[in-house]
């Protein structure tokens, strides 16, 4: 058996592999949800509300989604229904930041709610993916910049740092043949380097979702704990789907308020693995 599933058991959880459903959503930008769904549902597309995302959809097609009319005049994005969960936790409003921006979802995602969003890519070959994305959903309220987010600075109230980690078996099929430990711990610091700076720019009562597709406590709940310790922020309750964050692994116990945070085992809310960690400071 595989070390990490190894390791889901002792978090009790047992994960079988499946491929988590196509989800949707509704760029409100340029259409409604009811207009959406109608369209859609005239082309034979079966659509089910995401309760937890207010534009998404979880759809079933015989067709690939992306060669519809309604994909390429920016009326949906594709996004995981999982990946909708953090922007609508964050609830962002005025000015927000999106500091690992592409390839777009979660930017586009802001878009609908704040007066302006400010989306951080270190990774210049990505940004024309991202801009491509902003241009196709109508965004005209997203200044994008090529900065690696350990070098922004700044005085924000709403920041999301949806990080680079180390993914889960179910978005690579061969996940767990080629990921190891040593690159779960690397991982964590180069995220504990992110949050660290982006907590440095969070305004007195500032609120920063962190988020991750990775189920590997080092990356999620250690991450989190270093973070309590090291600055003055607190974690905010999340109500939503989902389990509350691990309290301990292998015998390190974690501060009391992680249980604030949403863990997203695939076996129990059919998606990919997720978590979200909501700080104030």
């Amino acid at each position: 058996m595989s070390e990490f599933l190894k390791r889901y058991k002792e978090m009790g959880q047992e994960i079988v592999p499946f491929k988590p459903p196509t989800a949707i959503r509704t760029n409100i930008l340029k259409i409604t949800p009811q207009e959406l769904r109608k369209r859609l549902e005239e082309r034979g597309v079966k659509l089910t509300k995401i309760p937890y995302s207010p534009y998404g959809f979880i759809v079933e097609s015989r067709f690939a989604l992306s060669s519809t009319p309604e994909h390429l005049l920016g009326y949906f994005y594709i996004q995981e229904a999982a990946s909708q969960m953090p922007v609508e936790v964050l609830k962002p409003k005025g000015i927000t930041v999106d500091c690992c921006a592409a390839p777009g979802g979660k930017t586009t995602q802001m878009a609908m709610y704040s007066d302006i969003v400010l989306a951080y890519e270190s990774n210049f070959k990505r940004i024309d993916g991202l801009k491509n994305n902003l241009e196709r959903l109508g965004v005209s309220n997203c200044i994008v910049y090529n900065l690696d987010a350990r070098k922004i600075e700044g005085n924000f109230d709403k920041i999301l740092v949806d990080a680079p980690c180390s993914g889960n078996m179910l978005a690579d099929s061969e996940w767990l043949d080629k990921q190891t430990l040593k690159n779960v711990v690397q991982r964590s610091e180069l995220q504990k380097e992110i949050l660290g700076n982006m907590i440095r720019c969070m305004n007195s009562g500032g609120e920063l979702v962190y988020s991750t597709c990775s189920l590997e406590p080092e990356e999620d709940e250690m991450v989190v704990d270093w973070a309590l310790k090291k600055f003055d922020v607190e974690l905010m309750r999340i109500d939503t789907v989902g389990d509350p964050g691990l309290a301990e692994f292998q015998g390190k116990q974690f501060d009391d308020s992680i249980k604030y945070c949403r863990r997203l085992w695939p076996n129990k809310t059919k998606t990919q693995g997720f978590f979200v960690a909501k700080f104030k400071r």
